[in-house]
């Protein structure tokens, strides 16, 4: 089933697309994490340029947010005082990313930073989730069990002027923590078309100390109105937003979240936490190896 995508300028199987949402819904349901950074590498892969692939996945990320949110506002979750000032700073975060994409679209450089801060980020998070499982199965099978880490914010963060109280975090610092965190969010956002749920989760939990029965809900509520904020930047300023492309990744995610429910219901979390940490150093490592294959045609354009 070919379908046409206006902006990618490029004909796909519309299957394959759905088929790739679906995926990267399965991981979203099994894993508790939004997919965006799985979703942009896997249609690179396929063939559709970086910035719209990048673009049209905050969309998607977008809509796989909304539920999430109500199922964690549902049951508390969410520290919304924590989550305003990390939109505000997220929303800063798009404008910024958006003069930066500009940029380096004009220097002809955005696919291959794009390509750049998947391998490190994937790389880096990838690496820390696989040495974390393992001592985790380590400690399973000794019966010697990891020393529990103390929660508490870290010390550049204690020493930042003006603090405010977040009840439901149970924090007493500085909201140019969080503003900050959230700036940082909405570049990588805006850049990679992630919603950035793989990196603010650790950061929101290690950087800040917040407590962990509302890091997943706060962090989906900032992802949330963070991607609308990219989706709505890219379409006016960059115009890579493939809304038919976005639509077919949402109705594969959709129904695959799911399926990667009912999976995550029945496995071992740590055991699941260790797939996903390959999956993410496989998908680097493709992405590290694209950046210096050889390709088979090199063009090169002669001077007249």
């Amino acid at each position: 089933m070919d379908v046409y995508l206006p902006i990618a300028n490029l004909s796909v199987n519309g299957l394959i697309i759905v088929a790739l949402g679906a995926l990267t819904g399965v991981l979203s349901g099994m894993f508790g994490v939004g997919g965006g950074f799985l979703t942009t590498p896997l249609m690179i892969f396929y063939g559709i340029p970086p910035t719209v692939a990048a673009a049209s996945a905050a969309s998607q990320v977008t809509g796989a947010s909304v539920s999430g949110v109500f199922a964690h506002t549902r049951r508390g979750g969410v520290d919304y005082q924590m989550g305003a000032v990390m939109v505000a700073g997220g929303i800063m975060g798009t404008g910024l990313g958006s003069l930066l994409f500009n940029l380096l679209e004009q220097l002809g450089q955005i696919d291959t930073v794009i390509n750049i801060l998947y391998v490190v980020l994937l790389g880096s998070i990838g690496g820390l989730m696989a040495k974390e499982s393992i001592q985790s199965i380590r400690a399973e099978r000794t019966g010697i069990p990891i020393a529990a880490r103390k929660r508490r914010h870290h010390p550049m963060v204690a020493s930042l002027p003006m603090r405010w109280r977040f009840y439901r975090s149970g924090l007493y610092i500085s909201p140019l923590a969080p503003l900050l965190l959230g700036i940082g969010t909405g570049i990588l956002t805006m850049l990679m078309g992630i919603g950035g749920g793989f990196v603010l989760v650790p950061a929101m939990l290690y950087i800040l100390g917040m407590s962990a029965n509302v890091v997943v809900g706060t962090s989906l509520f900032q992802i949330l109105f963070v991607t609308m904020a990219t989706t709505m930047m890219h379409a006016l300023t960059t115009h890579a937003v493939d809304i038919v492309l976005a639509s077919l990744l949402l109705l594969g995610s959709v129904s695959g979240a799911q399926v990667g429910a009912q999976f995550a219901q029945k496995a071992s979390p740590v055991k699941l936490r260790l797939i996903l940490a390959v999956i993410v150093l496989l998908v680097a490592g493709r992405m590290a190896l694209g950046l210096g294959y050889r390709p088979d045609e090199i063009y090169t354009v002669a001077p007249l």
